[in-house]
This record gives structure tokens, C-alpha cells and sequence, in this order.
């Protein structure tokens, strides 16, 4: 759709007005994430509960991957769902009320006060969340389309919600005891709703459909996704269940090991999906988003090694940051590295040339940004994320400053190409 025959989707998408604004923040906040990350990557060398990584987790985490997501999925869903989105107002609300809420949030975990910067940014975020879903079930019901991609994307704002309330609780939970414990006790909940319940159950539910399409496959089995869907959102249930009424480390195995499944099943599907390709080439966009398809395996196995650790000995803290690493400047950030130019170009095609497709005298989406920097900003990307992971794992301040050095230049091209992108005008032939 967004590259072969982009004039074919534009009744079903959204507005470039409602949208650009989520990629232009996206791209800031990985920018600004990886400068902190520079600035900052001594913290990597001791404990993972500190307040610069915490900083730097929720500017990853919201800032850069969640608000791309938001801004995508305003683009996408509506095709999904071959309708058009409920509220223009709503989507403004949303990126409004995150634009907002993160540098709040941020500054409060940044200075560790959990106080009126913390909470007033949680809040936001909140009301970011919600006015999305609100938008998002509005659409979906209006549109009256039965859709497997559609029902992923909706159960994953709804645990993204349940994600940023829980989140919220826990900043309050600081100064006033609204939960029986400490709010480090309930990290790894709020972590690991947000990793599996609205990234992995998002990442399947959209990718399951564009990688089909962007390869030219005909492959689809919508059965099997169920499978997915169904294995994700129970291990997501137990492993509240577990860790709330249980508390026991080897009961978690059991939803582990479900997510492992459902992750293998989501790699079959997209293996499944490359055989049958109609396109024989994959582009440089493709490659690095299928890259942290491979890269969900390797994490799983690692939380795996990571709770056998706290079961029967003591977990090392560098295997925490290592994980949260790779979960975040790894799976994530390749993921939206490829989604970005797969998607933003179809976006400002359609801004900029929709009045003269029927003239069939308009360049193609791909061609609205530089390939060979894309290029150099991958390459940059892979070594440098491996040098720094490298570096959390030997304790090493030269690697780590290294790698984080790549990150930020990895960041830089990211943005010149994004901003080349957006900044496109119409030739006058």
C-alpha cells in the first residue's frame, strides 16, 4: 500500500496535520534520549533503579517509541478498519496532553521528585492515553469491521492505559501509601504490562499486517493470530495473578514460557509470509524492522536466564540494564528506525501529491529520502547499540561512552532524513 500504490489508501487515511506532529516529537525525543544517554552513561556501570536511567527509560519508552506508535496508528488503523478515524480533535488531545506530560515526567524522575513535576506529567500521560482510546473504540465500533489486526491494537491501548494509571499510582505511592509496598516492589509489573501488553501485542498486531503487505505476500492466517493474541493476553493475566496473590518467582515461567510461544508463532507467521513474497528484494527498511523481529527470541530467552537468577541466586545488575538496553535502544528503536521510513513517506506523498496522482507524473514515496544516509544511520545504529551493550556488560566507561557517542550521531541522520521527508516540495515539472 504505502510504496507500491500509495493513491489506493488515501480515502482511508488520516490527515498528515493530525499525524506529523507525533514523528517530528519521536525524533526530538530520540535524539534528546541518546544526549542523555551520552551524558549520562556512567549510571549504566551501577544499579538499575537510578534516576537518570529512569529518566531516560520514559523518554524511550513514551517520548520516542509510544508517540511514533500514536502517530502511526492514527495513519494506520483506519485501514485496518477501512474507515476513517472518529475525532480529528481527540488525536491533537492526545499528542497534546503526551507532548506535555513526558518532559514533566522526565524532569521528576530526572531530579527524583516525585512530587508536582512527576505527577502532574503522569497525569497528562494518562489523559494522553485515554482521549487515544477513546478515538481508537470509536472508530472501531463506528467502522462495524471484524478485524484481528484492529482487536490487537485496541487490547494493547487498553493495557497501555492499565500501564501509565499503574505508573501513576506508583508516583503517588512515593509520598502517600496507596499500595502495601514500595513502588520498586511494583516495577517490574508496570515494566513488563507496558514491554509485553502494549508493545509486543501492538508490534504483532500491526506488523502481522504490514509485513505481509510491504513484502507483497498473500500469505495471511488469521487463525494463528488468535493463537497469538489469546497466548499473550493470558500470559498478561497470570502474570498479574502470579506476581499480586503468588509471589513466586517459578510460577512466572509458566507465562514466560507462553510468551515464548506466541513469539515463536508471530516468527513462523512472518517466515511463512517471506516465502510467499511476490518481492524477491527487501529493502534497507524492511531488513532493520525484521531485525528486532529476531530480536523478541533473544529477549525472552534473557528474561528467562534473569528470573532463573532471582529464583535460585542473585541476579547481577549489569543483566537487568542489559535487557532493559536491548528492550528499548534495541527491539524497540529498530523497529521504529524501519517503521518510520516505511510509513512517513506515504504520509507526506499523500500531503504533497494526491492532487496530481491521476497524472501518473509523481516520484514514488521511497524516493521523498535519502537511502544512502538511511544506510550509514543503520550501520551507525548496529555498532554503535552493540558497543554499548557490550560496554553495561563489562562495565566499561570508554564503551559505553563509544556507543553511546554512535546512538547520538545514529539520532542525527534519523532526524535529517525525517525533516528532509517533511519539509518536501513538489517539483514544478
Amino acid at each position: 500500500m504505502f510504496d507500491s500504490n500509495p493513491n489506493s489508501a488515501i480515502s482511508k487515511t488520516t490527515s498528515y496535520k493530525v499525524v506529523l506532529p507525533f514523528y517530528i516529537y519521536a525524533g526530538i525525543s530520540f535524539l534528546v534520549a541518546s544526549l542523555f544517554l551520552f551524558a549520562h552513561s556512567e549510571v549504566f556501570i551501577n544499579h538499575y533503579y537510578q534516576p537518570k536511567i529512569l529518566a531516560i527509560t520514559h523518554i524511550m519508552a513514551l517520548g520516542w517509541a509510544t508517540m511514533l506508535i500514536l502517530g502511526a496508528s492514527h495513519q494506520l488503523v483506519p485501514v485496518f478498519i477501512e474507515g476513517r478515524l472518529y475525532s480529528d480533535k481527540l488525536a491533537y488531545l492526545s499528542f497534546l496532553f503526551l507532548a506535555v506530560g513526558v518532559p514533566f515526567l522526565v524532569y521528576g524522575f530526572y531530579t527524583f521528585d516525585m512530587n508536582i513535576p512527576a505527577k502532574l506529567g503522569g497525569i497528562f500521560v494518562v489523559f494522553a492515553v485515554l482521549t487515544f482510546l477513546i478515538n481508537l473504540a470509536v472508530s472501531i465500533i463506528k467502522s462495524n469491521r471484524d478485524n484481528i489486526h484492529a482487536m490487537f491494537v485496541i487490547t494493547a491501548t487498553f493495557w497501555l492505559f492499565y500501564t501509565v494509571l499503574l505508573g501513576l499510582i506508583l508516583v503517588y505511592n512515593f509520598n502517600t501509601d496507596l499500595l502495601p509496598d514500595h513502588s520498586l516492589h511494583f516495577l517490574s509489573l508496570h515494566a513488563h504490562s507496558g514491554i509485553l501488553g502494549w508493545f509486543l501485542l501492538l508490534i504483532v498486531g500491526v506488523a502481522s499486517r504490514l509485513i505481509p503487505m510491504f513484502l507483497i505476500s498473500k500469505y495471511t492466517n488469521d487463525r494463528l493470530l488468535w493463537w497469538i493474541y489469546s497466548l499473550i493476553n493470558v500470559a498478561l493475566i497470570l502474570y498479574q495473578c502470579i506476581f499480586i496473590f503468588f509471589d513466586n518467582g517459578l510460577s512466572l515461567f509458566i507465562h514466560v514460557i507462553m510468551i515464548l510461544i506466541a513469539i515463536s508463532l508471530f516468527v513462523f507467521y512472518c517466515i511463512r509470509a517471506f516465502q510467499n513474497r511476490m518481492r524477491n528484494k527487501l529493502d534497507e527498511q524492511m531488513k532493520i524492522s525484521l531485525i528486532s523481529v529476531a530480536m523478541m527470541l533473544f529477549l525472552i530467552l534473557l528474561f528467562i536466564i534473569i528470573i532463573s537468577m532471582i529464583c535460585f541466586s542473585e541476579v547481577k545488575p549489569s543483566l537487568v540494564l542489559t535487557y532493559g538496553f536491548l528492550i528499548f535502544f534495541g527491539w524497540l528503536s529498530s523497529l521504529m528506525l524501519g517503521m518510520t521510513f516505511k510509513t512517513l513517506p506515504f504520509i507526506v506523498w499523500n500531503k504533497v501529491y494526491h492532487h496530481r496522482a491521476a497524472f501518473g507524473n509523481t516520484p514514488s514515496p521511497k524516493k521523498l529520502f535519502e537511502h544512502t544516509i538511511f544506510k550509514i544511520m543503520c550501520i551507525i545504529y548496529l555498532i554503535g547499540f552493540s558497543i554499548f551493550a557490550i560496554g553495561i556488560i563489562l562495565a566499561s566507561p570508554y564503551l559505553l561512552k563509544i556507543g553511546a557517542f554512535l546512538i547520538i550521531i545514529t539520532s542525527i541522520l534519523y532526524n535529517i532524513n525525517v525533516f528532509k521527508i517533511i519539509l518536501h516540495k513538489a517539483s514544478s515539472t
